[in-house]
């Protein structure tokens, strides 16, 4: 394979032919890695709600600490970054408000995604939260830019469409709708016999979806926030290489990416049956 941007002061606790997986924090790894050598970065960071991650993470910073330190991991992942390369960053809108308008200042701005998965209960005086952010930025114009198409949404119950698109039905393309900035389509991995670990991860579908739009097969990407390994399973079924960091335990990780690479039909599956 291809090198992949060279860690000198750390040894990786799992590789692949494509990927490495360190455990680590991310402020130790990042500055190991080459400038401008990743294509597509994908972070999804503790949001900073109480949670117990482990005595190694802390969720329960005081706001302006918070926001410091993701500027500083930030700041890591803009240097890696390549030419034309593509952040993404998956958050609260709360926290994404202030770290967009940090991007701002480096990178160029290309979306809000809204994930349409309710997270919590109504907040009295507040509209319910019902969605995440993910921030698209990239660095300069996007080397590679791809628009999926999704199938055009049909009822579940009776097959129709959900929509009559103002008597222009026959006018739309076969291959489906253009691909919004609002996904209502991602399903949420809640339940114990689709998940990998005890805490919260992310669907396959999703980061499939994010390299579906900002890669290309060999391209170099990075998530320094491993947490139940979907974004690196998503690599290894997308002919991406990778580098992978969690704090805390990557057994998890490395069970999920074994049983993977042992299941050789897995190769040839979408992502959107994986999720299933």
């Amino acid at each position: 394979m291809n090198a992949l941007p060279e860690t000198h002061s750390l040894t990786p606790v799992f590789s692949t032919v494509l990927g490495r997986l360190y455990q680590a924090d991310c402020l130790d790894l990042l500055p190991t890695i080459a400038s401008e050598s990743i294509d597509t970065i994908f972070a999804d960071p503790p949001f900073n709600l109480g949670k117990q991650y482990g005595h190694k993470v802390n969720d329960s910073r005081a706001e302006d600490e918070y926001l410091a330190w993701c500027y500083a991991w930030l700041d890591e992942c803009i240097r890696v970054l390549a030419p034309g390369g593509s952040l993404f960053l998956y958050n609260l809108p709360k926290w994404n408000v202030p770290l967009g308008a940090y991007l701002h200042q480096h990178l160029t701005f290309r979306h809000w995604i809204a994930v349409d998965i309710k997270f919590g209960l109504p907040i009295p005086g507040r509209l319910y939260p019902s969605h995440y952010s993910l921030l698209y930025y990239s660095k300069g114009k996007p080397k590679t830019f791809t628009r999926p198409r999704v199938p055009i949404p049909v009822c579940r119950h009776c097959g129709g469409d959900i929509k009559d698109y103002g008597g222009h039905r026959n006018k739309l393309n076969p291959e489906g709708l253009n691909l919004t900035d609002v996904w209502s389509d991602i399903p949420p991995v809640r339940h114990r016999s689709t998940k990998n670990r005890v805490g919260n991860e992310l669907s396959l579908k999703l980061l499939n979806r994010v390299f579906e739009i900002s890669t290309e097969p060999g391209d170099f990407v990075l998530d320094p926030f491993g947490g139940g390994g979907s974004t690196y399973e998503a690599a290894e079924r997308n002919h991406l290489h990778w580098i992978g960091c969690e704090i805390q335990d990557c057994g998890p990780i490395i069970t999920r990416l074994k049983r993977f690479l042992a299941t050789p039909r897995m190769l040839s599956l979408p992502l959107e049956a994986a999720d299933d």
